[in-house]
């Protein structure tokens, strides 16, 4: 990922945060056929130097041929994005970008095929994502009749995290005033990514400073 020094976060607790959050991510892998991408839900295992990615999907996909064959993972995290337009800086002598907010991992996989040891992974990724929400379902309680065949149907894998590359494109490279402006026309949009972008460019601790 290209990233500029100005737009660089190397810090592993912001990284991991921000992978926490936008946990839906993107698995790509280079096998034989070519490129593949599979869009799953990760738990982040604070272990090793960067840590452990845990996930699960289709024995059918054909990415899992890929990972069979020992290809590298890189994983992608995306978070807020916006179009940004020169009209709204205070200097318009530039031109329009877009502001936006990634984190690649890169790993070998490790595969799971043990039916326990998916089911354990299964039972995270519920604790993870469902038991919060509070609901009347249970993993536990659901009858193994239809619970055997799918920890066949489907496969994990765990990826440590060789390297982590943060990205915040943010603005910092535009004066206070102009990104003052920023933040004003992105929160007259109103969208949620706007907004969001534009809460991220306050917590700039020039700009955060200055709202205190």
């Amino acid at each position: 990922m290209y990233t500029p020094p100005a737009y660089a976060e190397s810090d592993i607790g912001a990284l991991h945060a921000f992978m926490r959050t936008h946990s839906f991510a993107t698995l790509v892998t280079v096998g034989a056929a070519g490129a593949n991408a599979t869009h799953l839900p990760f738990l982040l295992r604070e272990d090793g130097a960067c840590g452990t990615l845990v996930t699960h999907l289709a024995r059918a996909n054909p990415q899992w041929r890929d990972l069979q064959d020992g290809a590298q993972a890189l994983v992608l995290f995306q978070g807020p994005h916006a179009f940004i337009s020169p009209s709204w800086y205070v200097n318009r002598q530039t031109f329009p970008t877009w502001n936006y907010t990634a984190v690649h991992a890169r790993g070998t996989p490790r595969l799971i095929d043990a039916p326990e040891a998916i089911r354990a992974v299964l039972a995270e990724t519920v604790a993870r994502y469902d038991t919060p929400l509070g609901g009347e379902w249970r993993f536990p309680e659901m009858p193994e009749s239809l619970t055997a065949p799918r920890l066949t149907a489907i496969a994990a894998l765990e990826i440590p995290i060789a390297g982590l590359e943060g990205k915040m494109k943010l603005n910092q490279d535009k004066s206070v005033a102009d990104r003052l402006n920023v933040i004003r026309e992105l929160e007259r949009l109103g969208d949620a990514g706007s907004l969001a972008v534009a809460r991220l460019i306050r917590a700039q601790p020039d700009l955060a400073a200055d709202n205190a």
